[in-house]
């Protein structure tokens, strides 16, 4: 794990006239968001945690709002966005695991019922990048990103065996510097005084017979009632590139029934990978040009609070995920628009801060897995309701009528995810987890509008259709006619269907395949304009923000599996 440097070191150390004080600066805050126990931070609280000063962090995070990676609450808290996750997006494409590995990993999970995952070594730790879970009441809460120390999981074993001396001493630093795990969000602290010295002994055995036996199992180290089994999967040149795990449950497997029913399949599985690691690779097409340098036209809206060199730094490391293997000096500089003497900067920087190092025989430049401690297994953990709610908070700031996301449940209704009131006195009512009859409500037709047609006809024809005002529409074919025009339009507008005075206007939400899973809308009151007011007034704003949050799902879906109810 990279240890920041000061301001002072970054800055001396910079290669060339450029310093590398601002990558390094706005490294560390996202790091100060990633480990705090709470999801958001004041200014001052980052302060306190980076050791820099204000209006070092001020700027820092002005920049990185403006690209999105962070955002800012109630005027000064600050939080992690869902769009940073694009930085372990790199990483995870970058090396190539999870796509060569992850099917495989699927259907062993599948095979075994059970979970399975994939883990890298990082520094004396060890770090998810895929997970392949089972839906139970105890199940696996890790995500992807997670890190563990080595001496508390069944990877970690396999990982040591192949450790230098140096991997050693760090490893012992870290063990008697952090006795009780506190670093390890992921974990639970032990309990009790730990004894360095017995850890330390315990985990040379485990090691060892880990070495002799080609295997490591976990027997409860992390927590109480979980257990695991895991196999070295070897890169054509005989190095542990990853572990493959299989994780139980007490109440379903000791360690060693675990390692009887898992381990030929384990084995078999394991296998498979090493061989889908040794077949040759499709050459990856190295991206096009990138265009311009976007980061001179945020300086200059921006002014000095806006930190170019943080930008250029992060543009790099995302880049060198455009494709597995990383990319050449010349590559990066044409994906980022940036001057090669620029883009040499920064990956020289991204390499001394321990987030890149260099490939093969050097021409090409790689990501490591640390750069998923920024921040990548807590935004992975966000629920859906979780990333709309801000943008609906930001479409009620606009608007100032409330706003909802909904799903299609099994039953043709549509229920309320998620929820923003307005502050008026004459508002709606409704609360998260209510539901209503898709015929007659605006999502209800945007979420029907997305289902192939004869679908959507059938779910209209067994639904329990009948006037729940005056205005709503019955009629067989009218409705099938007010699913296809919001089909038509993009939208759909409804006029008191549902409640006498209750209007209401809806678009959909996709996810990254363009499926429509979800829907936004505005409720108002009908005397406040005509239809054409609310398509004018509100529109605009509600397609805006079902973009946004299109953009966050896409971003966080990328490698993570995300449960739409």
């Amino acid at each position: 794990m990279p240890h920041a440097a000061t301001a002072a070191e970054a800055d001396a150390a910079a290669p060339g006239g450029e310093p590398v004080g601002p990558l390094e600066r706005g490294l560390a805050v996202l790091r100060a968001l990633a480990a705090h126990p709470g999801p958001r931070m004041r200014p001052g609280d980052l302060v306190r945690a980076t050791g820099l000063a204000r209006s070092t962090v001020d700027r820092i995070v002005t920049t990185l709002t403006h690209l999105g990676y962070l955002r800012i609450e109630d005027d000064r808290d600050v939080l992690l966005a869902p769009r940073l996750m694009e930085l372990g997006n790199a990483y995870l494409t970058c090396c190539g695991l999870p796509d060569a590995l992850e099917p495989l990993a699927v259907a062993l999970a599948d095979e075994l019922d059970e979970s399975v995952s994939l883990a890298v070594p990082d520094g004396a730790g060890v770090r998810f990048i895929s997970q392949s879970t089972r839906r139970r009441t105890m199940a696996l809460a890790f995500q992807i990103g997670d890190l563990l120390p080595a001496e508390r999981c069944a990877p970690g074993a396999l990982f040591a065996s192949g450790w230098s001396p140096e991997q050693q001493a760090d490893w012992l630093t870290r063990l008697h510097d952090d006795p009780r795990d506190t670093g390890f969000p992921a974990v639970p602290p032990r309990s009790g005084p730990p004894a360095p010295d017995e850890v330390e002994s315990a985990f040379r055995q485990r090691v060892a017979d880990a070495r002799d036996a080609g295997w490591a199992a976990d027997d409860q180290l992390i927590e109480p009632g979980l257990v695991a089994v895991a196999v070295p999967v070897h890169a054509p040149d005989g190095s542990t590139v990853c572990a493959l795990s299989v994780v139980s449950h007490t109440s379903r497997h000791s360690a060693r029934s675990l390692a009887e029913h898992a381990l030929p399949r384990l084995r078999e599985y394991g296998a498979r990978m090493q061989a889908a690691l040794a077949s040759p690779a499709p050459v990856a097409t190295p991206p096009g040009p990138g265009g311009p340098d976007t980061s001179r036209a945020a300086k200059a809206e921006l002014g000095p609070e806006f930190l170019q060199s943080l930008t250029r730094g992060l543009s790099v490391l995302t880049a060198l995920g455009s494709a597995p293997g990383g990319l050449t000096l010349s590559g990066a500089a044409e994906a980022t628009g940036l001057a090669r003497a620029t883009a040499r900067r920064a990956l020289l920087s991204l390499q001394q801060l321990g987030y890149a190092a260099p490939a093969g025989e050097g021409r090409r430049f790689t990501l490591l897995p640390t750069v998923l401690e920024l921040g990548y297994a807590r935004l992975s953990r966000l629920s859906f309701a979780e990333i709309a709610q801000p943008h609906l908070a930001r479409l009620v700031e606009q608007v100032h009528d409330s706003a909802s996301v909904a799903v299609l449940a099994a039953d043709d209704d549509i229920m309320y995810v998620a929820r923003v009131h307005t502050v008026r006195i004459m508002s709606v009512n409704i609360t998260v987890g209510t539901r209503f009859p898709a015929y007659a409500t605006s999502m209800g037709r945007v979420l029907l509008a997305g289902l192939p047609e004869r679908e959507a006809a059938e779910r209209l024809a067994r639904a329990s259709v009948r006037p729940l005002t005056p205005f709503t529409r019955v009629d067989a074919a009218d409705l099938v006619e007010a699913v296809a025009q919001a089909r038509r339009d993009g939208h759909a507008l409804v006029d008191q269907e549902l409640e006498e005075g209750l209007r209401s206007i809806a678009v959909p939400v996709h996810d990254r395949t363009g499926r429509v899973v979800a829907a936004v809308n505005v409720s108002t009151h009908a005397s406040r304009g005509t239809l054409d007011d609310v398509r004018q007034a509100v529109l605009p704003a509600l397609t805006a923000a079902a973009a946004a949050i299109e953009e966050d799902l896409a971003v966080v879906t990328e490698r993570v599996r995300l449960a739409i109810p």
